[in-house]
């Protein structure tokens, strides 16, 4: 029996990548990113969908420049990003 969280991160994944949604490229092939916000714990339904190049890549991605991203993006956090996924399930 699959879990609801594991069921969960699917559907975020399965959604593409977030940040290409909001920057117009359409959608992408996502891995799911964990919220890491001040002093949240990590939790599987606190989850975003990241290309590879938005998740961990060098020039614009929450794990390298975080700051770059979000300037690129016109967003103060990744909660921002976790409303859009959220806006996304449920349409």
């Amino acid at each position: 029996v699959m879990s609801k969280a594991i069921r969960h991160m699917g559907r975020v994944a399965a959604l593409g990548c977030i940040a290409c949604r909001m920057l117009g490229h359409g959608e992408s092939v996502a891995a799911v990113h964990h919220i890491r916000e001040g002093r949240i714990a990590r939790n599987d339904f606190l989850t975003i969908p990241l290309c590879p190049e938005h998740h961990t890549g060098t020039h614009y991605s929450v794990h390298m420049r975080k700051r770059q991203l979000f300037d690129l993006l016109g967003i103060e956090s990744e909660f921002d990003l976790l409303a859009e996924t959220l806006e996304l399930l449920e349409s």
